[in-house]
């Protein structure tokens, strides 16, 4: 299996960045595409963006676009995602995933979840 582990949320004001971690340990041998998911109070969990195992195919959820990066580096097993430009619409727990097969915004594709990471952005 594949544990994955977020950091880097926390409060930010409007406007501002922040840096979102996920770390993987376990089967980290296996070519996974990766993804981040967020979930805000009273809500489904939304796709955000993925990225493919060796970086160089990427997609977003449109209400993220031109604002948020997702990128990888496999030698240090760790997901990114910078987020700029915040708004209080971004509040949200965010969960990074790891797919064995797929790359894109549906939920069933991937096959092992993060505990998630507080993101709240003040207005």
């Amino acid at each position: 299996q594949v544990q994955l582990v977020e950091s880097g949320g926390g409060l930010v004001q409007a406007g501002g960045s922040l840096r979102l971690f996920c770390v993987a340990s376990g089967r980290t041998f296996r070519r996974y595409a990766m993804g981040w998911f967020r979930q805000a109070p009273g809500k489904e969990r939304d796709f955000v963006a993925a990225i493919t195992w060796s970086g160089s195919s990427t997609t977003y959820a449109d209400s993220v676009k031109g604002r948020f990066t997702i990128s990888r580096d496999n030698a240090k097993n760790t997901l990114y995602l910078q987020m700029n430009s915040l708004k209080p619409e971004d509040t949200a727990v965010y969960y990074c995933a790891a797919s064995e097969l797929a790359l894109g915004p549906m939920s069933s594709s991937y096959d092992y979840w993060g505990q998630g990471t507080q993101v709240t952005v003040s207005s």
